[in-house]
């Protein structure tokens, strides 16, 4: 062979494309192999156990009741895919309430920490140390069993305004009945999407013009539902018995102390993304905006925050990612969560753990990746407006 040619072997080594793709084949077989031998190996030891595997549990009826629902359940009635559903609706009830308060409240003392006032600063870095460095699980039990559990029984309930009560099994208020609650909800529902979008999407408008339109675009849909229906609901009120107290609506206190644990630990972790992302800017952006004559608060919401939010998504994502899943905490102060329910009370009825834990998994997965590409797609338009 003449001098300094190749052979085919030599060839083969140094295209270091080719020998990409012989690892990336290599690696595929060893993961295939490695997820195939799990799966034979699961199903051997099912059988040996004779426990039964497959999807007919999620048609056969639960049997058990859950304690909070959002839509209509009945233990009689209802099936185990039913109950997934009930718990999956509570877990989104609390991650969405538990992002809006984490996210207003951590804004609120994310700015205080950088505050000239010298004793609302310390007071803020004080709370931040102390809630974050504290386990979530004993904030939650916290909140439960020293806070709420301390309230009176329910003979001697606090008596509230409006025809409320407040006692140690949860808060009962009253409640709109009727058939057009549901179209009430909904329209207010789309009110709020409305006035967001109004506020975050039309950038392009003046300031003035977007605070004039956002209370048009909350309160539109609620009244026109309002009018299309005539007067849709009326009103319960609790009464107060002996032993219960019927009508009205009823807030678990299992509820408002996983709410209220979530929304304040992760506010102490969102508060340090602000910081963060506001010590970021650049000081010469705030002395630019005092020489034309903003405030500080002007300075702040026109200036400051808009570049700073760059730098506060990112870290901001993880936050919200990461209170979805600490929802599942649920299960220690017996709020009826997705984990609760579906990875618990059916679980323990139907034993079919592998097909459970996976549907549990997958649906965090999805949680999750829907919250990361939100908020991807608003980065994305931030910096669509930077360059603009």
């Amino acid at each position: 062979m003449a001098a300094g040619t190749d052979r085919p072997r030599d060839r083969f080594y140094n295209n270091s494309k080719v020998r990409s793709i012989v690892w990336q084949a290599v690696l595929i077989i060893c993961v295939v192999g490695v997820a195939w031998l799990l799966a034979r190996t699961t199903a051997e030891n099912l059988a040996r156990a004779r426990i039964a595997s497959g999807f007919g549990f999620w048609n056969v009826t639960a049997g058990f009741d859950i304690s909070q629902t959002l839509i209509e359940y009945s233990a009689s009635a209802s099936t185990f895919g039913r109950a997934f559903w009930v718990g999956l609706l509570n877990t989104l009830l609390v991650a969405v309430i538990g992002i809006v308060g984490a996210t207003v409240l951590g804004f609120l003392i994310g700015i205080a920490r950088l505050s000239n006032n010298w004793l609302v600063a310390r007071l803020s870095t004080a709370y931040v140390e102390l809630v974050r460095n504290l386990p979530l699980l004993l904030q939650l039990l916290f909140w439960y069993n020293a806070v709420l559990k301390t309230l009176p029984d329910i003979r001697d309930s606090l008596h509230l305004p409006l025809g409320g009560f407040l006692n140690n099994r949860g808060l009962f208020l009253p409640a709109p009945v009727g058939e057009g609650v549901g179209v009430l909800v909904w329209a207010m529902l789309a009110g709020i999407a409305g006035a967001i979008a109004v506020l975050m999407m039309w950038r392009r408008r003046p300031h003035q013009v977007r605070l004039a339109l956002a209370p048009v675009a909350l309160l539109l849909p609620p009244v026109a539902a309002w009018f299309l229906y005539g007067e849709p609901t009326a009103v319960e009120y609790p009464e107060l018995g002996r032993f219960n107290i019927r009508g009205g609506i009823e807030v678990l206190p299992e509820f408002v102390a996983l709410t209220t644990g979530l929304i304040v630990y992760t506010s102490a972790f969102v508060a340090e993304v602000v910081r963060a992302g506001l010590t970021a800017v650049p000081k010469g952006q705030v002395e630019a905006a005092a020489s034309l004559g903003l405030r500080r608060g002007a300075a702040l919401r026109l200036i400051v925050v808009p570049q700073a939010m760059r730098v506060i998504i990112p870290p901001l994502t993880n936050q919200y990612l990461n209170l979805t899943k600490n929802s599942s905490l649920a299960v220690a102060i017996g709020y009826p969560d997705l984990v609760q329910v579906f990875a618990g009370t059916v679980l323990n009825i139907t034993g079919q753990a592998v097909e459970i834990v996976i549907i549990t998994m997958g649906v965090y997965l999805v949680i999750s990746l829907m919250t990361s590409m939100a908020m991807n797609l608003y980065d994305a338009r931030l910096a669509m407006t930077e360059r603009r």
